[in-house]
């Protein structure tokens, strides 16, 4: 994976990122949540009153356990619905899409039996790409050195 810039969009400037339990389950666990993608970056921080977009360099170690999913398949679905479930799982970090707001309402529907797998891919397209690279581990979390903190507020 070589050298790549992620963000994180918060209310504060980041330079040590660390891993909190939080008490909501996430698509991917326990973990520091960046993206390739600014546009959804500023997004996630334009939901808090002081809005700043934190940028990091990472630097990929190969001896982590890393998980990429390629797109969203039934082992991404999968995945989650373990991970929002409360399961812990053994990657340093992951990588894939990100279950937005209504995805997640439609994987819960799935979960609770009220739509089946097939009627969750029919109503699972986004409508822009997203992308998210999770940070589960103090060994991962070496990985990313802090840039700069922007305010992205308007």
């Amino acid at each position: 994976m070589g050298m790549m810039t992620v963000y994180h969009g918060s209310y504060l400037s980041i330079e040590k990122p660390q891993i909190i339990k939080g008490k909501y389950t996430k698509d991917f666990g326990l973990g520091f949540y960046c993206t390739i993608i600014r546009e959804q970056a500023v997004r996630w921080a334009k939901k808090y009153s002081t809005p700043k977009l934190n940028i990091y360099t990472v630097r990929m170690n190969s001896s982590l356990n890393i998980l990429e999913f390629k797109g969203m398949t039934d082992e991404w679905l999968d995945f989650i619905i373990q991970c929002r479930s409360g399961q812990p799982h053994h990657y340093d970090i992951v990588i894939g899409a990100m279950a937005d707001d209504q995805i997640y309402n439609y994987i819960s529907d799935y979960m609770d039996g009220i739509i089946t797998r097939e009627q969750f891919w029919v109503l699972a397209k986004f409508r822009y790409p997203t992308h998210q690279i999770v940070f589960c581990t103090p060994q991962a979390l070496d990985c990313l050195q802090f840039y700069d903190c922007e305010d992205v507020g308007e």
